[in-house]
């Protein structure tokens, strides 16, 4: 059975934002080379895991993330830290990065399955959008009437996410980012792609015990309490030493 008929259409909250004091300038160890005209940032692979990951594959730090493309918290932290995370950390070759999706309800199933479906190359890029434009692509889903949320729950579940996509607006979305309808339905129809997002959510949930969402791993290890860039920083510089 599909996850996506257990999910809320409306929003989940995700962890609440916390405070702690900004990290400390700690000196990286030199910097790994990349293979010839490359740079670490733009190795990006899925992994056997099914997840994407930026950076050196062998890196000394492995980062891993795991975020719902509707949670703001979630938002925050991209916006706060995915720029220096590339250019610093992931740039070096001391640290890799990887991000494996935690749905937490239809719209972001939705979503994820659209950015996760056009492979490696293109995911951070979609990743970068669905963020940036978050308020935007999320508001419509909030005002589908309920005569229209009735007949979702009408229909055979393998249909559900791509109607639901398309009364919130995502095929529309989507196009102007370089997914065609006809890839935007091939995608939403495809039970490869919904499986892999239940698996990662079930990952989440069974494999690592996170409760909510960003959530952090370093060298398999779950990050307690930390939620903010401050925060993980200090954990990665830690790492790193």
């Amino acid at each position: 059975m599909m996850l996506i008929a257990a999910l809320p259409l409306a929003l989940a909250a995700c962890n609440d934002s916390k405070t702690a004091a900004p990290a400390p300038d700690a000196a990286l160890p030199a910097a790994v080379a990349a293979p010839a005209g490359q740079n670490w940032a733009e190795v990006v692979t899925a992994t056997p895991e099914g997840g994407f990951r930026m950076g050196n594959p062998n890196a000394k730090v492995k980062l891993l993330e795991f975020a719902s493309l509707t949670c703001p918290h979630c938002k925050d932290f991209h916006e706060a830290a995915a720029a220096t995370i590339k250019s610093k950390y992931v740039a070096s070759g001391n640290v890799s990065y990887e991000y494996r999706n935690f749905v937490l309800n239809g719209p972001d199933f939705a979503a994820t399955v659209l950015s996760r479906c056009q492979g490696p190359e293109a995911f951070f890029g979609l990743l970068d959008a669905f963020y940036a434009d978050q308020a935007g692509w999320i508001e419509p889903f909030g005002k589908l009437s309920k005569t229209d949320q009735e007949a979702l729950g009408k229909l055979p579940e393998d249909e559900q996410v791509r109607r639901m996509a398309e009364l919130g607006g995502l095929a529309d979305y989507v196009k102007l980012r370089g997914i065609p309808r006809a890839k935007f339905d091939q995608c939403l129809s495809d039970p490869a792609q919904a499986k892999a997002v239940n698996d990662l959510r079930n990952q989440a949930v069974n494999e690592y015990k996170l409760t909510g969402t960003p959530s952090f791993i370093i060298n398999g290890t779950v990050q307690e309490g930390v939620f903010e860039w401050r925060d993980l920083e200090v954990k990665l510089q830690t790492a790193l030493r």
